[in-house]
C-alpha cells in the first residue's frame, strides 16, 4: 500500500526558507543525518507548516514544523509549546512522533522550529485512497479503533507526563464557552447569523468540568495515521499545537462536530473532511456511548457537548469567512464558508429546541 501514503509536493514559494542554514544547524544538532537534498511541503495540516526533509546516503527523512512565514508571534504558534508536549507524552503515549530537536535561533529560518522522526503510513481524508477498500464491519472497526486513541490520551496522568503546567486546569468548559463566544462576535460579517440565542444558552447551560487531562483539540481521521497494512493501525497522532489541560467530553464534542454520517444530508456532505459516511461507520450517539461507556462518564448531558462542539465548528469557519472577506486569504473555497455558518447554527438551533 506505498502508493497509498500521504506524500508531500514542491514547496510553495512563500513558504520557502534557507535550506543551507537549517542543514547546517541540523548537521550540528542531530547525529547521522547525511546530506540534505530535497524539501518537500506537505499540503494539508493545521496552521503551521509541514516539510519532508530527505538525506542522501543515510536515506533517512524527517519532518520540519514551523510557523507560516514571516509569522512572529510566538502565541499563536508556538514551537517551543508543540515540541514540549510531545516529548513530554512520547514516554506515556506511544503514537505521538518522535520529536529530535527544537531550533529557538532566529538566525536560522527566521521562526522557530522543530525536527521529528517521519511517521510512514496512510492518512485518511474526505475519502478513501485509490487502491483502499473497507467493508462496513472493518469501517466500523476501524472508526471505534481509532477513538480508542483518544480515549487512552485522556487516560494520561498529565503528572506522569510532566505536563500539569500546560493548561489552566479548573473551569475549562466555562473559559471555553467564553471564549468561543467571544471569538464569534469579533468575527462577525454583516451577512452572518446573530447565533445570540445559542451563546446565550451554552453560557446558561454549561455543566462543570467532568475532570481535567491531556486533550489534543483536533482529533480527526485526518489527524492519525495508520499502518500499511491490512490491519490499518493507528502508529501515530498528528498536529498537537492546540492540546492542553481540558475536560475530556469537550474534546470528544469537538471530534464528533466533524463526523459526517452517511444519512447526513447534502449540506452537511459538503462539510465533511474524513470517510465517516461509509456503510458501516458508526454514528456520532454511537462513537459517544463507545466513549462514554469507556471511560465511565454520564450522556446526559450530551446535548450541551453537541451544541459547543457544533458552534465551536462555525466560529473557526467565520473567522476564516471573515479573512475572506477582509481580503487576507483568496482561496476560492472560503466565500462559501458563510452558507456553512448558518447551516451550524440552524443545527444547533435544533438540538436546543429553538
Amino acid at each position: 500500500m506505498s502508493g497509498l501514503t500521504d506524500q508531500p509536493g514542491v514547496v510553495r514559494d512563500e513558504d520557502a526558507f534557507d535550506t543551507v542554514a537549517v542543514a547546517a544547524w541540523l548537521g550540528s544538532t542531530v547525529d547521522g543525518l547525511g546530506e540534505l537534498t530535497e524539501v518537500r511541503q506537505y499540503p494539508g495540516g493545521a496552521s503551521n507548516l509541514t516539510y519532508l526533509l530527505r538525506f542522501a546516503g543515510t536515506g533517512r527523512e524527517l519532518i520540519l514544523r514551523r510557523p507560516p512565514a514571516g509569522h512572529k508571534a510566538r502565541s499563536a504558534h508556538d514551537m517551543r509549546r508543540e515540541y514540549r508536549v510531545q516529548r513530554q507524552l512520547r514516554p506515556v503515549y506511544p503514537y505521538v512522533p518522535n520529536v529530535l530537536a527544537l531550533c529557538e535561533d532566529l538566525a536560522v529560518l527566521g521562526s522557530d522550529f522543530y525536527v521529528m522522526e517521519r511517521l510512514e503510513g496512510i492518512i485518511l481524508r474526505g475519502d478513501l485512497p485509490d487502491g483502499l477498500t473497507l467493508a462496513p464491519e472493518r469501517a466500523r472497526e476501524l472508526a471505534f479503533r481509532v477513538f480508542d486513541r483518544l480515549i487512552e490520551l485522556h487516560e494520561v496522568d498529565p503528572e506522569v507526563a510532566g505536563l500539569t503546567d500546560l493548561g489552566k486546569g479548573a473551569g475549562y468548559v466555562e473559559r471555553q464557552v467564553l471564549g468561543w463566544n467571544d471569538r464569534y462576535t469579533l468575527a462577525r460579517t454583516d451577512d452572518s447569523p446573530d447565533c445570540s440565542e445559542v451563546m446565550a444558552w451554552l453560557a446558561a447551560n454549561r455543566p462543570d468540568d467532568v475532570r481535567i487531562c491531556v486533550i489534543h483539540n483536533d482529533f480527526r481521521f485526518d489527524n492519525v495515521v495508520l499502518d500499511g497494512s491490512s490491519t490499518l493501525d493507528v502508529v501515530g497522532v498528528l498536529d498537537w499545537e492546540m492540546a492542553t489541560l481540558g475536560d475530556p467530553l469537550m474534546d470528544l464534542a469537538g471530534s464528533v462536530a466533524y463526523w459526517v454520517q452517511g444519512d447526513d444530508d447534502e449540506t452537511a456532505q459538503l462539510l465533511r473532511r474524513q470517510p465517516s459516511h461509509l456503510p458501516g461507520m458508526p454514528t456520532r450517539a454511537e462513537l459517544v456511548d463507545h466513549y462514554c461507556s469507556r471511560m465511565g462518564l454520564s450522556t446526559a448531558n450530551w446535548t450541551f457537548y453537541e451544541v459547543f462542539g457544533q458552534f465551536r465548528l462555525a466560529v473557526i469557519m467565520q473567522q476564516i469567512y471573515y479573512r475572506y472577506r477582509a481580503g487576507q486569504t483568496h482561496n476560492p473555497a472560503f466565500q462559501h464558508f458563510g452558507r456553512f455558518v448558518d447551516y451550524l447554527h440552524q443545527r444547533c438551533r435544533a438540538a436546543i429546541g429553538r
